[in-house]
């Protein structure tokens, strides 16, 4: 069995490479693309696989999008970090998923499926399936926890223990309430859109903040706010121009 994997967090890969290998140990991975357009470039370069892990969530968008960019007919497993609550699409459309961190057991039974498909060569992805499953992870799924590793240990941080997150150095961190800080391996881009948008606000391009995280608002020039948050690590908690209008109502809860 020949495997393409789709996923841009190298403890999943290092997970599912190894969970494969002691499941399918005469398959071969015949590649590990970690975005959109690495996945698009090697589809056209190379003889298709005959089955694909696509984790959901890429660093450069929802792997849906290499389905409208190149015609892929193979069998797909998508791989999610969502509850089981917001994938109830795939389920409907007998489309396998796994959830993360990978089980074994559960990719067990997913390659059985896959091998007991009555044509494994017609793909199970149709633009009516990827609608329902976009429609579905739109519906308030959010995030409620990240992986996160020290040193050589993982740890499960949950969404609410965070009062903010930020960019530094190329990198996105969150900071704790307990004052630590962590790296994540998303763009703050994209981590704002896996958060609650009524806990979580975007005040500029450096900061997403947490409404738990906020002891103060005050005026600043050129018609900003400076916000005086839990644990800063700097005095850049302003709220651009542009946004303070919408900073006001979610405040008060109309976002």
């Amino acid at each position: 069995m020949k495997i393409l994997i789709v996923e841009d967090e190298p403890f999943a890969v290092a997970q599912l490479s190894a969970h494969i290998s002691a499941i399918k140990p005469d398959s071969q991975i015949l590649a590990v693309c970690d975005t959109i357009k690495s996945t698009v470039d090697w589809l056209q370069k190379n003889e298709a696989p005959d089955l694909a892990f696509f984790d959901i969530q890429l660093g450069d968008g929802l792997s849906f999008e290499i389905f409208e960019q190149i015609e892929f007919n193979q069998p797909v497993i998508f791989i999610t970090a969502f509850d089981q609550y917001a994938i109830q699409a795939f389920k409907v459309n007998s489309i396998d998923y796994l959830l993360k961190p990978i089980d074994r057991a559960e990719l067990k039974k997913a390659l059985v499926k896959f091998e007991n498909l009555a044509q494994p060569k017609i793909s199970n992805v149709t633009p009516q399936i990827l609608e329902e499953i976009v429609s579905s992870l739109k519906k308030k799924n959010f995030k409620n926890r990240f992986l996160v590793k020290v040193g050589s240990h993982l740890r499960v941080v949950k969404t609410n223990d965070i009062l903010y997150f930020y960019s530094f150095q190329k990198g996105t961190y969150v900071k704790l309430a307990d004052g630590k800080d962590y790296l994540l391996d998303f763009s703050l881009d994209f981590v704002e859109e896996m958060v609650d948008p009524s806990f979580f606000f975007r005040i500029n391009r450096k900061y997403l903040v947490s409404i738990r995280s906020i002891n103060d608002v005050v005026s600043y020039s050129n018609s900003r706010l400076k916000l005086k948050v839990k644990n800063p690590n700097d005095d850049d908690f302003l709220v651009a121009r542009e946004k303070v209008k919408n900073f006001k109502s979610w405040l008060e809860g109309e976002l």
